[in-house]
């Protein structure tokens, strides 16, 4: 089955745009959401306008310009993102053909599987409607450690300088007095 990226993509820049609202307010650039997300920058310009057209993100021009959310993350569902970028909210298609009516198979096939994939779209919408960005957010907050040192106060500068990302949890780097120390610590 060929399906898009553009959700999980889209999902994936929320996610870094609501945690990075938690340690400033400056706007993140789409080549810095590009090297998180591993693709091109272009790629993410292109997701962001169909955000910003759904009022979920904001474009701010100039040399300290970039992306902010539209919205809070509470008012945010996986489905209004989902809503946003991709083409149809179909998640499943019909043959392009008409099947040959006069064969039992090809007869009844339309009309069984559109009750399957109507049921399955709604199921789909279901779930995405009960899951929001803040939820979402919280939970790579928590699986990389990062909530920890928002809510110990620190700075995104801080956080950089003192901290990198293994295997997506935050570890004291190495180069950092104290390191050995720190590693004992969380061991």
């Amino acid at each position: 089955m060929n399906t898009s990226s553009r959700f999980s993509v889209a999902t994936h820049v929320l996610t870094m745009l609501s945690l990075r609202s938690q340690v400033c307010d400056s706007p993140t650039k789409s080549d810095r959401i590009a090297t998180s997300v591993d693709t091109n920058a272009v790629v993410i310009r292109r997701i962001m306008g169909k955000l910003r057209n759904a009022g979920l993100v904001e474009a701010k021009t100039g040399p300290n310009g970039g992306f902010l959310l539209g919205r809070k993350p509470e008012e945010i569902t996986l489905f209004d993102i989902y809503a946003a970028v991709e083409e149809t909210e179909k998640i499943f298609h019909l043959h392009y053909g008409c099947p040959m009516q006069s064969c039992p198979v090809g007869g009844n096939m339309t009309d069984i599987l559109t009750e399957v994939f109507e049921d399955a779209q709604t199921a789909l919408k279901d779930v995405l409607e009960k899951k929001t960005l803040a939820q979402v957010t919280n939970e790579v907050g928590q699986r990389s450690g990062l909530s920890a040192l928002i809510e110990a106060g620190m700075t995104e500068p801080e956080i950089m300088e003192r901290y990198e990302v293994k295997d997506g949890a935050m570890i004291w780097k190495a180069s950092q007095p104290g390191a050995k120390e720190h590693a004992k610590q969380r061991a």
